[in-house]
């Protein structure tokens, strides 16, 4: 057993697992995924699985031909495919003598910050029991509103939740490349990147007919995770077995390693060392990681609408004040009260506005980062640009003297994109 104990969380997609054209489950990748998760356990480490595939495995199960659009019909197969996924991971983690949870997420499991915290102590238990967690939406219940959107944005929100040290976006390719290989003979791997923001690849690969994501969403997967301090890597999934040894390679090799300060194209130190491991893309992480409640705001929640804010407010917000509703131009969205909305600055037009105007034009209004409000959209629209001491008499009541308290506000990084 390995002196340190990680975390590691495996993402595999419909099109890893199931085959596009059958729809059959893709037996020998699966059995070679229960093989690595198990000899990661026996090291030691924490395992969790982020596993698409249930409407794929339900429209075999149902003999559909392919993916329907109805939303109900999708639903009612995820329904029928999540239970047959579920028997055949619990079977072959069976074999080997491996527990298997299962735990279906949608955003509304995790919007209560208490929801998320109990979700997070059932991970911390089912790994003190020595179990290995299978986590996916619950496909059966969401909607657009509260849909992760792709199971990639799932897994890098599931790496945060558990405090992940890896997380791997099982893809049909070995990495990431400077374009695409298949056209382009000159086509360079990108092995470590280190600023996703300066990164020039070729992420046009789509998704399969079976999946929601492409390369894409695993870029946009690799921006959550890494600001969480989560290494992301992306490699090839009818190789499960990369994923041992590259956690193995990056344990020998992080006391006194390859470092690199920019992306980096084909790294000769590396591919020549004898501690080589197969091609792959890694990001590296955040140096100084966004800390689990502001990630829960930012990425976990959907937001509901947006706060229109000045300058000033943005300021003080940034010197660790809290939101009063002088510094509300505008309010747009319907929520209501402890919602989480987007916060957006903007030019007033003049100092004294009361009125929410401000300006459309010159520098366009930038959002910067999420807050959980005090008061719903309704009332925000009534005492925004008045002192919080006008409260009472334009509401009737005030249950406080701020539109959002500073504990309930996250700002995006300059390298974080906004996700909804």
């Amino acid at each position: 057993m390995l002196s340190e104990r990680l975390t590691i969380v495996i993402k595999l997609g419909t099109s890893s697992i199931v085959d596009e054209n059958t729809h059959e489950p893709i037996l020998s990748i699966l059995t070679l995924i229960v093989e690595t998760a198990a000899k990661l356990h026996k090291d030691g480490h924490n395992v969790v699985l982020v596993s698409s595939g249930a409407v794929g495995v339900g429209l075999r199960r149902m003999d559909v031909d392919e993916r329907p659009k109805y939303l109900p019909r999708i639903q009612a197969l995820a329904a029928v495919g999540q239970c047959r996924l579920m028997s055949l991971w619990d079977g072959l983690f069976s074999h080997l003598r491996l527990p298997v949870a299962q735990i279906l997420l949608t955003r509304n499991d995790i919007a209560d910050r208490t929801q998320y915290i109990n979700a997070q102590n059932t991970f911390d238990q089912l790994f003190d029991m020595g179990v290995i967690p299978i986590v996916n939406e619950n496909d059966t219940l969401a909607v657009s509103e509260i849909k992760f959107g792709d199971n990639d944005t799932l897994s890098a929100i599931t790496a945060a939740m558990v405090k992940a040290d890896y997380l791997f976006l099982m893809t049909d390719v070995d990495c990431l490349y400077t374009s695409n290989p298949r056209h382009n003979p000159d086509a360079k791997p990108i092995e470590v990147v280190s600023d996703i923001s300066s990164l020039e690849a070729d992420v046009s690969s789509a998704g399969s007919s079976l999946g929601t994501g492409g390369m894409s969403t695993k870029i946009v997967a690799a921006k959550l995770a890494t600001s969480a301090g989560v290494t992301t890597v992306i490699t090839k999934s009818s190789k499960p077995g990369n994923v041992l040894e590259i956690v193995k390679y990056l344990q020998q090799t992080q006391r006194g390693t390859p470092g690199q300060s920019s992306t980096v194209e084909g790294t000769p130190s590396e591919s020549q060392s004898p501690l080589s491991p197969p091609l792959h893309t890694r990001f590296l992480p955040s140096d100084t990681p966004i800390q689990s409640r502001s990630f829960w705001l930012l990425h976990g929640l959907k937001p509901h609408g947006s706060l229109y804010i000045d300058h000033g407010a943005y300021s003080a917000l940034l010197n660790k004040a809290s939101l009063l509703p002088a510094g509300v131009v505008g309010v747009d969205g319907q929520f209501g009260q402890q919602e989480a909305v987007r916060l957006v600055v903007v030019e007033r037009l003049s100092p004294d506005s009361l009125n929410g105007d401000f300006l459309h034009h010159g520098q366009e209004p930038k959002e910067v980062g999420r807050a959980l409000v005090n008061y719903g959209s309704a009332e925000i629209a009534r005492i925004k640009g008045h002192r919080s001491t006008h409260i009472q008499s334009l509401l009737g009541y005030a249950d406080s003297e701020y539109v959002a308290l500073r504990d309930n506000i996250s700002f995006f990084r300059s390298e974080d994109s906004p996700r909804q």
